[in-house]
């Protein structure tokens, strides 16, 4: 691996780990039924990304 792709493998990884950490604390500073509410809208949500998949 070169070094541009060390890096975009490193920025990806950063991206990821920051996109965990800002969900993990929107879901505990939210107020229990909202929680509720989002992880049972999860499946007709990803049924409807499944479905627009080229």
């Amino acid at each position: 691996m070169d070094a541009l792709a060390v890096l975009a493998v490193a920025v990806l990884a950063l991206a990821l780990i920051c996109a965990a950490v800002v969900c993990v604390v929107a879901i505990c500073s939210a107020h229990r039924g909202d929680v509720v509410a989002v992880l049972l809208a999860l499946p007709s949500l990803v049924a409807a990304l499944l479905r627009r998949k080229p």
